[in-house]
């Protein structure tokens, strides 16, 4: 049978039959793929550019009359304009006023001058075995918990180059509150260290400092470890966030953005971390047991500004802050939630119901975050689809915007591959969007509120941060919270000295195997 169909005769009664079969000629699917493809680039061009479309016309018939007007016109035009003194100077009044209170009202631009994320020492490095060895030798652990924890491990998406604290490398462990202020200290301090070289303030220039870390919180507080260290002024707003999850550090930006609304001319410093020495879990419960095998160790710090000369050297610019919070649901309360087991050996434990909480939560989050990004022609897709569904009850399934219009690069906190693993799905991202969630974790760990800053270092680190590109941060966290921050480059953005990347971006991406 041949592409368009054949004739055959077959005999029968001494007569012939004439049969005409055909065959329907298919695009192959990637055809089909890459033809939808472009449909829908063709719709999203048109309906963004629609008013510049439906103006046109408009314009070149103004510029035709305009052109066609001689001196006696404009004479005419200036003496109806002197009658009409009294009505101008009221409606250039109202027009000044409306302006003025404007710009007092406006929100302020609030600026990320740089940030710094901690590269720990290479002494602090949990390759798998040393981290198995160490776990049999401590004696805590059943045969089971120490298979249980070789299968996370081998499936996690973590590298052999994270980082444990120091008191963690010891056999016995040293879980003390000296080890875990050491642990603070030194990531706080590094991270912090690099932010000032880099860019040449001095700390006493400080008006904000907002610290989150979820579940080391001594006294004094981390933040004023920070303000003796770096012997920050007496006035200083300072804030310690404890026990907020992962998601920690974009309510950190948050809270920082609200600051620099009300205090004029000043800087505010984020920073974001977590305390793993501890809060190690010494048990054998498996739900306790996969912070264990995930979390390690890092820190990041973030120089924010809402001085207007710091935009010609600020990397980004805030455009939003998106946050949902899930915690008058019981389920999504309990879901990252610290225990003491049947021991009493104090852990964290994640329920099963985590990734399904998530996901609703991430619904809710992106509905908000939606209507501020995306296009007018994936927001009319969604709203038509979204009639339709109610019109047909439920028959129509939902549409899922496609966010790939609005962000150029995607920063998932890498909390496990099953997160990153169901963003992509549900977002209908590439590889490409998640390249840098998968290879932080690969390469850090989960590092809690940082991870997202690591993600940001790694763009940069490979060169693909252009001016007018746009950032999506989104981070979930215990509680349960989803949050997201959008940024947009000022510049073409260059990786800063001392990246937490500057060793090691030459070996990535790598090929992972599951």
């Amino acid at each position: 049978m041949d592409g368009g169909g054949e004739s055959r005769n077959g005999g029968g009664g001494g007569g012939s039959v004439g049969v005409q079969i055909r065959q329907t000629r298919r695009l192959p699917d990637f055809l089909q793929s890459v033809n939808l493809k472009y449909v829908k680039l063709g719709y999203h061009y048109l309906i963004s550019n629609l008013l510049a479309l439906c103006l046109f016309p408009l314009i070149v018939v103004i510029s035709v009359e305009a052109s066609q007007m001689n001196p006696d016109d404009l004479r005419q035009l200036w003496v109806h304009l002197q009658y009409n003194l009294v009505s101008i100077i009221i409606c250039s009044a109202i027009l000044v006023f409306g302006l003025t209170v404007y710009v007092m009202t406006r929100p302020r631009p609030v600026y990320l001058v740089d940030y710094s994320c901690y590269r720990p020492p290479d002494h602090l490095k949990a390759p798998f075995n040393r981290f198995m060895e160490h776990s049999r030798l401590t004696g805590d652990f059943e045969e089971s918990a120490l298979e249980f924890q070789r299968k996370i491990l081998e499936r996690s998406g973590l590298g052999e180059e994270t980082y444990v604290p120091e008191a963690m490398h010891c056999i016995p462990p040293r879980p003390s509150m000296a080890a875990a202020r050491e642990e603070a200290e030194q990531v706080m301090f590094g991270a912090l260290d690099n932010l000032f070289s880099n860019t040449n303030v001095n700390p006493k220039d400080i008006g904000i400092l907002v610290v989150n870390c979820s579940l080391f919180n001594p006294t004094p507080s981390l933040s004023a470890m920070i303000v003796n260290k770096y012997k920050l002024r007496g006035n200083i707003r300072s804030f310690n966030l404890g026990g907020m999850g992962c998601s920690a550090g974009i309510i950190a930006v948050d809270l920082a953005k609200d600051l620099l609304q009300v205090h004029r001319n000043t800087y505010a410093v984020v920073v974001s971390t977590e305390n793993i020495t501890q809060n190690w879990y010494f048990g054998n419960k498996k739900a306790m047991l996969i912070p264990n095998c995930l979390f390690r160790v890092g820190g990041s710090a973030v120089l924010l500004s809402n001085k207007s000369r710091d935009r010609r050297r600020a990397k980004y610019q805030l455009v939003h802050v998106v946050r949902t919070h899930r915690g008058a649901d019981d389920k999504a309360f309990r879901c990252v939630y610290q225990e003491q087991d049947d021991t009493g050996r104090t852990g964290v434990s994640l329920s099963k119901d985590l990734m399904a909480i998530a996901g609703e939560t991430l619904k809710t989050n992106i509905t908000t975050l939606g209507p501020l990004v995306l296009p007018i022609s994936e927001q009319l897709l969604f709203f038509v689809t979204l009639i339709m569904k109610k019109l047909s009850k439920g028959k129509v399934k939902p549409y899922i915007p496609d966010f790939k219009l609005a962000f150029d690069h995607f920063c998932i906190h890498a909390g496990g591959r099953a997160v990153i693993d169901e963003l992509e799905k549900n977002l209908q991202l590439l590889p490409v969007h998640v390249e840098a969630s998968r290879m932080t974790l690969h390469r850090f760990g989960n590092t809690s509120s940082s991870s997202i800053w690591y993600e940001l270092a790694y763009t940069e680190a490979k060169g693909r941060m252009r001016r007018g590109n746009r950032v999506w941060q989104i981070a979930f966290g215990s509680g349960f919270k989803c949050n997201s921050a959008v940024w947009e480059a000022l510049r073409n953005v260059k990786p800063s000295k001392n990246s937490a990347w500057e060793d090691c971006i030459h070996n990535y991406p790598v090929a992972l195997n599951f």
